[in-house]
């Protein structure tokens, strides 16, 4: 249970599509607006991990054109996430942009690759055949929460704490455009394995 939740404690702090739309909802929209967005990440993730590890990475096996549909789901999500985070601005100056619901948070955990890369990693180098694969899902699961609240706040305050050094709305765009583009540069793995 160490090597799990060593390996989802830096599966969950490492920047990703989760911790770059967590930061910058901190920079744009400070700690109160921004719990429901780490909610839906802290419980999205665990919530698709037990899917996956009851039985739904079998469905993907069957039919791996679903796994497909998914991931272009989760490409044009994505760049659809870093249009709106390119757009972000201090509120009161953009009205129609507004953070990530719990629900928008918790369903993007299901387009998310970096999460579907740790979920079914994590299956695959932390359960046994010899063993109840049920419990085994449900520890690894809990582990992942443990680690999850953490990462997620830490993510969220760095984020707060840039608001700041970020008061000036040419510094606040500059880094918008910078985590808009992180956003699209991490969807490259993703591209590059569906064209292969």
């Amino acid at each position: 249970m160490i090597s799990v939740f060593l390996f989802a404690l830096s599966a969950a702090i490492t920047p990703g599509p989760n911790n770059v739309m967590l930061m910058s909802s901190g920079v744009n929209f400070g700690i109160r607006r921004s719990v429901p967005l780490l909610l839906g990440v802290c419980i999205g993730f665990p919530a698709m991990f037990v899917a996956i590890g009851l039985g739904l990475g079998a469905i993907f096996q069957r039919y791996p054109q679903v796994h497909t549909v998914i991931s272009v789901v989760g490409i044009a999500y994505l760049l659809y996430l870093a249009w709106r985070i390119a757009r972000s601005g201090r509120p009161q100056q953009v009205k129609d942009i507004k953070p990530l619901t719990f629900l928008q948070a918790a369903a993007f955990q299901w387009v998310n690759p970096k999460a579907w890369v740790m979920a079914t990693g994590a299956i695959a180098a932390f359960t046994t055949a010899a063993g109840n694969m049920n419990q085994q899902v449900i520890n690894m699961t809990l582990i992942f929460i443990l680690a999850a609240v953490p990462s997620a706040w830490t993510w969220l305050l760095f984020g707060v704490g840039l608001q700041k050094l970020l008061a000036d709305p040419l510094w606040l765009r500059r880094f918008n455009y910078l985590m808009a583009g992180l956003l699209v540069l991490s969807m490259v793995p993703v591209i590059l394995d569906l064209l292969s």
